[in-house]
């Protein structure tokens, strides 16, 4: 089916929300609702979005429900097991066609007035169907299906934009980065544990900037909890705290920031153990295993995130300007025993699960900005995103352009990026006209 959305709502220049050379950011950006609106439209209709793992979808009828935006989703595998993703709409009254979370099925009833697809989004039931008129043809009132999905080592996107350029090259150099977890097992990765969610009074972009950028608040922010991770008891590290690295800032939004001293990893000393780092640096090459592999910290712009040190990869779901909520993975190695995959999964619970104790922290941190953010005078401040302004460079090592570990770099990326799509019509702006042009080429 085309899909012609409504008219083009106003939108505002948000130019002056964020200004790149100076390094500095209008914090309404967190509490406009008419921004958000704006971001729906613009930020997350356009954009390539994460959905689920591949590892999710092991036989036909498999299905997992989430969200692109604040559109509810429906991702299945057919019969022919390919996965496809659709609105999680029924096309009579708007209900939702799947209302649990996951698992295994032949068809999706809609609870309302009874209209069933199959695991391929075709209608294929609709009751008292003789009183429909005479050109009523089911094979035109199938569910919506997102524009385009790909995956990217076992990790599925899609988006509603059919116009968007594909995955890969929406991916860019980040790939090189993301490789550092994605690619250490010849054999690929898998989920393992489930998915685990909460809700967070925060906006999305607080979660999402600092994932791409932000290594300056750990030994500040995490500074307990290094504490009870030190063999000593008595705080980080010094070669955390003074850890050297770098910081990548991609032109499509997307950011990474890891220590570059293979002596900096935290991890699980049973996964440690798992690795032969020799066959890695043969696998990944030296600059990677000493580099992204070991910890850090990443986001593929707008709201998917990672952390390699403990396989957590996890979506910030816009839940309105002030609040998110959280969905997280564990991603392990395929080929690794048992009791590493469960060693990984413990250890991800206990440092970035819900109650974990670095989670604790970050969230914490997120809820308190986005409170201070609601204030007549609090809400109006410019916020400073100047550490190392103008340091960004080529290094000849790591692809693309990095800077120091401690830096806003890829924030300033990550808004950059934002402003751009926030600025710009998006497919479905575009006179219904040329929409139709468009959606009906072959």
């Amino acid at each position: 089916m085309s899909l012609l959305p409504r008219d083009p709502a106003p939108s505002a220049d948000v130019s002056e929300y964020f200004d790149l050379e100076r390094g500095l950011l209008d914090r309404e950006i967190f509490s406009d609702d008419g921004l958000y609106r704006q971001e729906l439209r613009r930020v997350f209709a356009p954009s390539w979005l994460f959905l689920a793992h591949e590892s999710q979808f092991r036989k036909p009828g498999d299905f997992f429900t989430t969200y692109m935006g604040e559109d509810p989703v429906l991702v299945t595998m057919g019969k022919d097991r390919r996965i496809r993703a659709f609105l999680n709409v029924c096309r009579h009254r708007g209900m939702r066609v799947c209302r649990a979370d996951a698992g295994s099925a032949k068809a999706f009833t809609c609870s309302y007035h009874g209209w069933a697809y199959d695991t391929s989004g075709n209608l294929v039931n609709v009751p008292n169907g003789d009183d429909y008129p005479s050109d009523f043809a089911s094979r035109d009132w199938g569910l919506a299906e997102v524009a385009q999905l790909d995956s990217y080592k076992g990790l599925l996107f899609a988006t509603w934009n059919p116009e968007a350029p594909p995955l890969a090259e929406a991916l860019g150099r980040m790939t090189w980065y993301m490789d550092a977890m994605l690619d250490r097992d010849p054999e690929g990765t898998e989920v393992v544990g489930g998915v685990h969610k909460w809700v967070l009074e925060g906006n999305w972009k607080l979660a999402a900037e600092q994932f791409a950028s932000d290594w300056y608040h750990v030994n500040i922010s995490h500074a307990s909890a290094l504490m009870v991770m030190s063999p000593t008891g008595k705080g980080p590290k010094q070669e955390i705290v003074q850890t050297p690295g770098r910081q990548y800032t991609d032109a499509n939004g997307h950011g990474a920031g890891f220590p570059t001293h293979p002596k900096s990893r935290f991890d699980d000393r049973i996964v440690h153990r798992h690795y032969d780092y020799d066959q890695l640096r043969e696998r990944l090459g030296k600059e990677r295993v000493e580099g992204p592999m070991t910890t850090g910290h990443a986001t593929v712009f707008p709201n998917f995130s990672y952390l390699p040190v403990n396989g957590s990869i996890r979506v910030w779901h816009p839940k309105g300007p002030g609040r998110m909520e959280v969905w997280a993975w564990t991603l392990v190695d395929k080929s690794m025993p048992d009791e590493v995959k469960n060693a990984q999964r413990l250890y991800n619970l206990r440092t970035f699960g819900p109650t974990g104790i670095f989670e604790q922290d970050d969230g914490e941190n997120w809820s308190e900005v986005q409170a201070t953010a609601h204030g007549f005078v609090s809400g109006g401040l410019t916020l400073n995103y100047q550490m190392g302004l103008g340091m960004e460079t080529e290094d000849g090592v790591h692809p693309g352009t990095t800077g120091r570990l401690y830096s806003d770099g890829a924030a300033r990326g990550f808004y950059t990026r934002w402003r751009d799509l926030m600025n710009t019509p998006a497919w479905h702006e575009k006179p219904r006209t040329e929409q139709r042009s468009t959606q009906e080429r072959p």
